[in-house]
């Protein structure tokens, strides 16, 4: 069973963000994972009638720090090796939030909004609830065109493609939401995997053999 800190600690060498704990202690300036990172695009606007703004939809991020590297950008295809994990104490009520500064962190630490993709056990995100009243293809469509930070349920998290990294909330639902979520995210993060999340319980998860 793997074993988790009750602190989130990273190796100095380690990649991703240090993530501001539950407890609301400050925590150093995240890292980027080396490579190259492109100026993240502005947000395309959609065609047709004008939607309202989504609920805490994310400003768009027009700057994105560059590092040495080989050319193109870092890919989860081009990671062989398994991901870094990282634990972010948090309950159910705020695990959500504690992904919300995660993934903050990574944005400003030089991530692009597509490669960050966000999985739930409880309640739905407001992004990904609004979305949807729209229509399942129309909520897709922005997942297959990349551009943003994607908010699934853990039901439909598997139909999600690979993204370098994969924050996980568990803000509730049932143990085999945590299961799932923990499954496909570990399956679809190419750099870096983040929980958010009661460690004991995240510990009772990994050690079922996810």
């Amino acid at each position: 069973m793997p074993l988790i800190p009750e602190e989130p600690q990273i190796h100095e060498k380690a990649q991703g963000p240090r993530a501001t704990p539950a407890s609301g202690r400050t925590a150093p300036t995240p890292r980027p994972v080396p490579g190259p990172r492109p100026a993240a695009p502005p947000r395309p606007g959609r065609p047709g009638p004008v939607r309202p703004a989504p609920p805490a939809q994310r400003a768009s991020r027009d700057t994105a720090a560059a590092t040495p590297g080989p050319a193109g950008p870092a890919t989860p295809a081009a990671t062989s090796a398994a991901p870094q994990i990282q634990l972010i104490p948090a309950t159910p009520d705020g695990a959500l939030d504690a992904a919300e500064e995660a993934v903050d962190l990574l944005l400003d630490s030089g991530r692009t909004p597509g490669d960050v993709l966000v999985i739930t056990t409880g309640d739905a995100h407001p992004w990904a609830a609004h979305e949807l009243s729209f229509g399942d293809a129309a909520y897709w469509a922005q997942h297959d065109a990349g551009d943003d930070v994607f908010y699934a349920d853990a039901a439909v998290a598997d139909r999600a493609a690979s993204r370098a990294v994969v924050v996980v909330a568990l803000n509730g639902g049932p143990e085999a939401a945590a299961v799932t979520a923990l499954t496909v995210a570990h399956s679809r993060a190419g750099a870096l995997l983040i929980v958010c999340g009661d460690p004991q319980r995240i510990n009772s998860v990994l050690g079922a053999g996810v």
